[in-house]
């Protein structure tokens, strides 16, 4: 296998090193690039510039596969509760019973927020949107946490799995005015979410089986995702040595935007603006065939699936089965389900490989289960924690070179200050 390619720039040759992946898939080693040849790649969007090494997961974006730490995306929503996802993508292998009960008992320990944080939330303003709230929450913990930062701790990270589904709840409860809801030890991880969600005093938390269940399952879905805008925010600024929670913080901040986690949202704000409008599906594919037209089919495409996101196939399932059980009758999921079915039937949409992705059925989930959309993204956040402290873990572990692009001036010239006066 040829471990060196040999490039000819401007004349010259140069030799550069071949990096292998575990499926042999190459990369060129351009580390030296510009100390050799006096040249800059240029990469908008590093579309294609892998910036680290990883173990967590991998997508083939080709076949359409997510594996986490090897296994498939299909495997472990089959078989395997979010708990067990997470301590998989931490520490790279599934928890046998005994590990898990332990796992689980040392997160039910740390089912817990100081006080005062709670005088903090209660500043905020309920306009304020939800993921700012919990950007600003998760960042404070930093105060409150007495920890090394940048040290490989256990109880760091099962802290913040703990306490985050918390702030998101205190957040929820917060925006529509409610008591606070506090933590049950003695009930699962998904279920105490739930229940920290919707218990009151006039209502017994969300217990319905299916309903976890689909919670579970979506939640393993977010978990991980290879070097997207958010993961790849957390691991830039454990290359700068910024401790986990703001590490946390930032990314929370990076999912939020609309081309991001907040497509989900996005999502049932189209669907919903397409039902009010009389539900003319051909009309709303036609425009967003058009290229002058500025309507955008949010929900399809993806940047590394050429062929349709597995994600989706899942949640698609998922959405369905909830809804059914639930006996929810949505014409949000119908028109959903019929612009899929004229999409895949279209050849723009096939010649240009457009298929739904997650985003496409996450929000009907959250619709069914009695998430406001505005707290949309606050779920994904929950779903991809593990998955962003394994890669600070990563990066802190593999001690990363500090991440610092390189860009392509296009202002001014030297040129000198010339008053008139």
């Amino acid at each position: 296998m040829c471990s060196i390619i040999h490039i000819d720039i401007s004349g010259t040759n140069y030799d550069f090193p071949v990096v292998y992946d575990t499926f042999f898939n190459k990369y060129i080693n351009i580390s030296k690039l510009r100390e050799n040849t006096g040249f800059i790649t240029f990469d908008p969007g590093f579309k294609n510039t892998s910036i680290t090494k990883s173990s967590i997961s991998f997508i083939n974006g080709d076949k359409g596969e997510l594996l986490y730490r090897g296994y498939s995306i299909e495997d472990l929503t089959d078989k395997c509760s979010f708990l067990e996802t997470i301590y998989l993508i931490l520490n790279g292998e599934l928890p046998n019973i005994v590990q898990l009960k332990s796992f689980s008992k040392k997160v039910r320990e740390l089912n817990f927020i100081n006080k005062e944080i709670y005088q903090i939330i209660e500043k905020f303003p309920k306009f304020y949107h939800p993921m700012e709230i919990l950007s600003s929450l998760t960042h404070i913990l930093t105060t409150f946490e007495n920890y090394n930062n940048l040290t490989n701790n256990e109880e760091m990270y099962l802290s913040l799995l703990a306490k985050f589904p918390m702030l998101a709840a205190i957040t929820y409860r917060k925006k529509f005015g409610l008591p606070l809801s506090f933590s049950k030890e003695k009930i699962c991880y998904t279920s105490n979410i739930l229940k920290m969600f919707f218990s009151s005093k006039n209502k017994s938390f969300f217990n319905n089986k299916i309903v976890i269940d689909s919670l579970d399952k979506l939640f393993i879905l977010h978990a991980d995702h290879e070097q997207n805008c958010s993961t790849t925010t957390v691991r830039l600024l454990g290359t700068a040595h910024v401790g986990l929670f703001s590490s946390i913080s930032a990314g929370i901040t990076a999912l939020w935007g609309r081309l991001h986690g907040g497509a989900n949202q996005a999502v049932i704000e189209m669907l919903e603006y397409i039902l009010k409008s009389g539900g003319n599906i051909k009309k709303w594919i036609n425009k967003a065939k058009n290229k002058k037209d500025p309507f955008r089919l949010m929900g399809f495409g993806h940047r590394i699936y050429k062929s349709f996101d597995p994600r989706a196939k899942i949640a698609k399932k998922l959405a369905e089965n909830l809804l059914n059980k639930l006996e929810i009758s949505d014409p949000i999921l119908e028109i959903a389900k019929n612009i899929e079915e004229q999409a895949l039937k279209d050849s723009y949409f096939i010649e240009k490989k457009l298929y739904p992705n997650i985003d496409f059925y996450s929000g009907i989930i959250y619709k069914a289960i009695g998430i406001p959309k505005d707290m949309f993204t606050v779920m994904f956040a929950i779903g991809r924690l593990p998955g962003w402290i394994a890669h600070w873990k990563e990066t802190i572990s593999n001690k990363d070179p500090l991440c610092r692009p390189r860009q392509v001036y296009t202002g001014y010239k030297k040129r000198n200050i010339v008053r008139n006066l």
